[in-house]
């Protein structure tokens, strides 16, 4: 190329590629998204190591609560106000006289004691029968069940408030006397529940 376009002095122009600003924003988010990754992954570490659940629990810890006392415990009498008929419907000798004596020094009361009655005589395959008024299925059967804990309970139309021990066939003894007063305690003492408040 000659004449009027021809190139004069010692100066080029250079031809530069145009910048991608598509590349450069995609670098500046990728960072930012791998910056964020291992923040939150350093976070959860921190939480496994350092136990997080603890802090929540501390935190649950500030939190009232209160007992409540269950009613229906009070209501049972105690062994001194249950008078307890023993009834023997075993061939064994001597067993409802025996049995009477022992649930005396546990501090029941003792109504009649002999032989059962052609209902029950010799017709008891289990340990005995605990019986009484309808009243008492929730009063006197669940204290005098503490003393012989595997009879069976059944109530009948009777006036009145004693209840009948009925020795069974399978009657071996009353229950120890230790495990017997844990029974009554646990069965007589009202029991605690604790309640918190909503949104703790």
């Amino acid at each position: 190329m000659g004449g009027q376009y021809r190139i004069t002095g010692n100066k080029y122009p250079r031809m530069r590629r145009p910048r991608r600003r598509g590349r450069l924003v995609f670098l500046v988010v990728a960072s930012v998204a791998v910056l964020g990754v291992t923040g939150w992954g350093t976070l959860q570490l921190i939480d496994v190591f350092t136990g997080g659940k603890k802090a929540s629990a501390a935190g649950k810890a500030d939190c009232p609560t209160t007992t409540k006392a269950s009613p229906a415990a009070r209501a049972l009498p105690k062994p001194g106000q249950i008078t307890v008929n023993v009834l023997n419907a075993t061939p064994r000798g001597g067993l409802a006289k025996q049995t009477a004596d022992e649930l005396k020094k546990r501090g029941f009361r003792i109504g009649q004691v002999g032989n059962a009655t052609k209902e029950f005589d010799k017709k008891i395959k289990g340990t005995g029968i605990l019986l009484g008024p309808a009243s008492s299925l929730n009063t006197s059967l669940p204290v005098l069940a503490t003393q012989l804990a595997a009879a069976e309970r059944r109530t009948d139309t009777r006036k009145g408030s004693d209840v009948d021990l009925i020795i069974g066939n399978g009657f071996k003894e009353l229950t120890k006397r230790a495990d017997a007063d844990k029974a009554l305690a646990e069965l007589t003492t009202p029991k605690s529940t604790p309640t918190t408040k909503k949104g703790c």
